[in-house]
């Protein structure tokens, strides 16, 4: 049975084994013996004892919050809620018997059917009655008129892949609570979105792109090889970008499909899980670094950019099929609480990368007065195993098809994401 990468689970979120844990220990213990001890610090795996059980530990959520506290300047990039000094990051998902503001039946709000939940049979309608609790302050509701306010004249892409899709329904269906988006899309393909609120003068896109970079091979029923094209922009987003006020840079899963080729100055470099001779495997790490190096490097060079660089953090999975053999891989019908959070190893190596090439990129783009913010979802998203399609994202009985663990119901969790970008907003206008 074959299924899109986007719905195959990239080995994220499944429970330890006993004996994967003891040969884990020793090769800590192996690791931290022969790294000097200045360069411990490092080392990407947290210092401090890990509960891999599931049951008692919070390393999963504090070792996110140290990759994003890495910034002395931090203050000016964290999600605060207006002149507050609450960080939004912190907190917990707490109960909002009201609901979404929107529905699958909202006038000008098209939500993708593989995360339309409800059309599809899903029981349950608690996943979407959960609300974003910050300590020491609330999360304002979504407000879709101000957010239009903020954007009047204005013009906002999202790159990235169907994660990135996902958020941007999002945005348009709580944007239509209020106004009726014009479809100027000029193609049927996903990747190629483009919807305008005339009364607002505002202009909303999809730049689909699943690396970021230039990619050779993306077919999402084969497990052929990946041709990326490290130090080369894809064009589809790269060729349009630079007259845009908001651009929303976000990539993930993808880079951990195997046999994916690298090739940097016109030449083979490496690959990640391919197990080809003569050639080195340098680790989907290796392709990650490099992707964000060349998109923050593209829109730097742009000459007409004059654009806020928004990079939106990993989006986390929560696929666990030893534990739900023939329900789905996803079946929880609530949020977890911290310290039911599980250390990721590969999702926070991921969020580190990201973190290190942003602050590099904030840095020398402020030499242009470029703005770069950070939308960082993935700690508050680990909480929220429920709210992803598993298998109602299909009519019943489908074929071929794989839980999705990945992408996130509409409504569902995900509108946090565009709650926070709104504060983001107010607090650039002056709150």
């Amino acid at each position: 049975m074959m299924a899109s990468i986007s719905n195959t689970p990239s080995g994220y979120n499944l429970p330890l084994n006993w004996y994967k844990v003891i040969l884990f220990i020793i090769l800590l213990i192996v690791l931290f013996t022969i790294i000097p001890p200045k360069q411990r610090e490092k080392f990407p795996i947290s210092s401090q004892s890990e509960d891999f059980s599931g049951e008692n530990s919070t390393s999963n959520l504090d070792q996110g919050n140290r990759v994003a506290a890495v910034n002395p300047d931090h203050d000016s990039i964290s999600m605060r809620l207006e002149s507050k000094k609450c960080d939004m990051l912190r907190g917990k998902w707490v109960p909002y018997p009201e609901g979404p503001l929107y529905t699958n039946q909202t006038t000008g709000c098209y939500i993708e059917k593989t995360q339309n939940c409800m059309r599809f049979g899903r029981p349950d309608t608690e996943f979407m009655k959960w609300r974003w609790k910050p300590d020491g302050c609330d999360l304002p509701v979504f407000d879709a008129a101000q957010f239009l306010e903020l954007v009047r004249g204005k013009s906002m892409a999202f790159v990235g892949d169907s994660v990135a899709r996902n958020q941007l329904q999002s945005l348009k269906c709580l944007l239509s609570t209020v106004a009726h988006p014009i479809n100027e899309s000029s193609t049927k393909v996903w990747t190629l979105r483009r919807f305008v609120f005339i009364h607002y003068n505002f202009t909303l896109e999809l730049f689909g792109s699943t690396h970021l970079v230039r990619a050779e091979g993306i077919k999402p029923h084969s497990a052929a090889p990946i041709d990326l094209y490290l130090d080369e922009a894809d064009q589809a987003w790269a060729s349009k970008i630079a007259n845009f006020d908001y651009v929303i840079i976000s990539a993930g899963h993808w880079f951990s499909r195997p046999k994916m080729r690298y090739h940097e100055s016109h030449k083979v470099v490496g690959c990640s899980m391919c197990n080809a001779k003569n050639m080195t495997d340098l680790t989907r790490f290796y392709g990650y670094k490099k992707a964000f190096e060349t998109t923050f490097r593209t829109l730097i060079d742009l000459p007409k950019f004059n654009g806020t660089v928004i990079l939106r953090t990993i989006s986390p999975t929560h696929f666990e099929p030893e534990y739900w053999e023939g329900r789905g891989y996803c079946v929880r019908r609530k949020p977890f609480s911290k310290q039911q959070v599980r250390y990721d190893w590969f999702l926070q190596m991921y969020k580190k990368i990201q973190m290190e090439e942003f602050l590099a990129a904030k840095r020398e783009g402020e030499e242009r007065a470029l703005k770069f913010r950070l939308l960082d979802i993935t700690e508050v998203m680990l909480l929220r195993p429920d709210g992803h399609p598993n298998h109602y994202g299909h009519p019943p009985g489908s074929k071929n098809y794989l839980s999705d663990c990945l992408h996130w119901c509409l409504p569902g969790p995900i509108d946090v994401w565009n709650e926070f970008l709104l504060q983001m907003l107010k607090n650039e206008n002056g709150g």
